[in-house]
């Protein structure tokens, strides 16, 4: 943790953040068990088993730690970072028909926003009308065929008219610093 905490650069790039985080898993838990890499345009995965054959256990969303404008707060979920996710959720559980996803992450390597896949099943995957909006726009019959275009005009506004409540867990390594780094 101190080595991920210690080598967050704000002057590089997300692609950066992203690597550190990837090599944090993989040397922590992961490796040489479950494969962690991108797939299509997802920043990271954690797969089932050793190799990108396996299914997607798990999504990670990664920010670099000053893009605070795209990356979730507790206060404030419906940013690109989630919008993200679903996304991200959609393709794997509709689109590949992914019944062995576990967890969706958002993180900028200090705060971590960890989300049980049944909350993003019930909250998105179940919604018939949000999918089949979201299975137009991958057909590429509406208006828009950008992944902003999913995020400003689909994901957004069905994020912010919902009642249920997501629910989530979140930690900021940065609490734990001085815990790290005591001798004792």
């Amino acid at each position: 943790l101190m080595h991920l905490m210690d080598q967050s650069n704000d002057t590089e790039s997300e692609e950066f953040h992203k690597n550190l985080i990837a090599d944090f898993l993989k040397k922590t838990y992961y490796d040489p068990n479950h494969s962690i890499n991108t797939k299509g345009r997802n920043d990271l995965v954690i797969h089932n088993g050793k190799d990108a054959k396996t299914t997607v256990g798990v999504i990670l969303e990664a920010k670099k730690p000053t893009n605070k404008a795209e990356m979730l707060r507790k206060d404030k979920l419906n940013t690109k970072a989630f919008q993200e996710l679903v996304l991200y959720y959609l393709r794997e559980r509709v689109t590949h028909k992914n019944l062995e996803i576990k967890y969706l992450i958002a993180t900028n390597i200090y705060e971590w926003f960890v989300f049980d896949a049944n909350v993003f099943e019930k909250c998105f995957a179940q919604n018939k009308k949000f999918v089949k909006q979201f299975e137009d726009f991958e057909a590429g019959s509406l208006v828009g065929k950008t992944t902003d275009f999913f995020y400003k005009d689909i994901a957004e506004p069905f994020i912010a008219a919902m009642d249920a409540t997501i629910e989530f867990t979140h930690f900021d390594l940065r609490e734990y610093d001085t815990a790290l780094r005591n001798a004792d």
